[in-house]
């Protein structure tokens, strides 16, 4: 029976592990957060598209979750899921990769697959991770153990797509490690795509999330500009869309959050640039969607105004604060940067969101409002950041004072428009 173990339980190790033990492997599970180990031991998931019937059949499978590493040295198969964040300085932190590669390494034995999933800039797989594993192991990849990149493709929340029918994209130091990556994860997924190397597999992941960030770069300046020209941004998406071919649609908003678009780009706009040859358009991409909380805050204080008041002292509602539709996710949300400005300009807040009990903010916390409608009776302002389906938008109109719609739901309905 093939053993694997799964260094890091997140949103991305989770759903992976689950799906070894579907396939019929013996699945370890190593975190370095003893609570969410034991959580998970006691048939508790953290991660919601990982359920407690999933996660019950994964114990019955046999699978255990540890924070103690030693399990790695009878595994067949290690793949690292850590997260690869941005450090205080902006720049990626790899962290957690780096330790989690010399774990590896100290107990590695000959014939292991040793896979790398977390998001990187390319060479991270043959520069970073293969020089620590070989250094604490003796070994060599290509030769006495298998070395590659399959990078993660999770939508939290996404019903249709999971790790079994989305297509695995692995790219290995040498093309038998290639060969060894793409025979496991045959295994898990529907389709494997094999690429020509680690590096390309890097390239890849970055190119996805990168696409998208541009993209919704365009949208979100086009926004901006077609308010100051007097042009109806929404209007002009929905006629757009209907040509049949070319155009594919991305909708403004209020910034960018989650585990992917505020971080992916930023590897691979500092590698290109480390590299001598920046990538200017997704760095200027990167800057136009981060600047968008701020256009908020303006549009805010712009409506205020127009109503005899100012921010300074006046209550504001954020209506869905985590960074996706219908998911509890607040992993880099925009609401934080959104929040924090408003605060800045003086104003109380209060949110209300279905799927998040408590918010804080910077460590500050925000007063949850139990029902949306008589919060937004009582604020000066609602600004509806994210529209969950839950969210009473048809009658939210009625009931709000003024109204700022980021999200382009309640347009012809007398709310006010990014």
């Amino acid at each position: 029976m093939t053993s694997v173990a799964v260094i890091g339980l997140g949103y991305t190790g989770l759903p992976l592990a689950r799906e070894a033990c579907r396939a019929g492997m013996r699945v370890t599970g190593i975190d370095e957060n003893p609570a969410v180990t034991a959580a998970l031991n006691a048939g508790r998931s953290h991660v919601p598209d990982v359920t407690a019937p999933d996660l019950a059949a994964m114990l019955r499978a046999g699978f255990r979750a540890t924070t103690d590493e030693s399990p790695l040295a009878e595994a067949s198969v290690a793949v690292i899921c850590v997260p690869t964040p941005l450090d205080a300085t902006g720049g990626p932190d790899l962290t957690h990769v780096r330790r989690a590669a010399s774990g590896v390494g100290d107990r590695l034995k000959p014939g292991t697959l040793v896979v790398l999933e977390s998001t990187s800039f390319p060479g991270t797989t043959d520069d970073v991770v293969r020089s620590i594993v070989e250094r604490a192991s003796g070994l060599r990849a290509g030769t006495d153990f298998a070395l590659a990149f399959a990078p993660e493709r999770i939508d939290p929340g996404n019903d249709t797509y999971g790790v079994r029918n989305t297509p695995r994209v692995v790219g290995g130091c040498t093309p038998g490690c290639t060969a060894a990556a793409a025979g496991f994860f045959r295994r898990l997924c529907d389709r494997v795509v094999e690429a020509s190397s680690a590096r390309e597999a890097e390239l890849a992941k970055l190119l996805e999330n990168t696409y998208r960030s541009v993209n919704i770069a365009l949208v979100n300046e086009l926004a901006v500009a077609a308010r100051a020209w007097g042009i109806d941004v929404w209007d002009a998406l929905a006629c757009a869309r209907t040509k049949p071919f070319g155009f594919q649609e991305f909708r403004p908003g209020p910034g960018v959050g989650g585990h992917c678009i505020p971080v992916d780009p930023v590897y691979l706009t500092h590698w290109a640039r480390a590299a001598g040859t920046p990538l200017r358009l997704a760095e200027l991409a990167h800057e136009i969607n981060a600047a968008m909380p701020a256009h908020v805050v303006r549009r805010a204080g712009h409506l205020l105004r127009d109503r005899g008041t100012d921010l300074g002292g006046a209550r504001v509602l954020l209506l869905g604060v985590t960074y996706k539709p219908n998911s509890a996710d607040l992993r880099a949300t925009p609401a934080v940067p959104v929040a924090r400005l408003l605060r800045r300009r003086g104003a109380r807040l209060a949110y209300h969101d279905p799927f998040a009990e408590a918010w804080a903010p910077d460590g500050e916390p925000v007063d949850r409002a139990p029902d949306a409608l008589s919060a937004a009776a009582d604020a000066a302002l609602t600004i509806l950041l994210q529209d969950h389906d839950t969210l009473p938008l048809d009658r939210l109109v009625r009931h709000a004072r003024l109204l700022l719609d980021t999200r382009g739901r309640l347009r012809g309905s007398g709310a006010h428009q990014l």
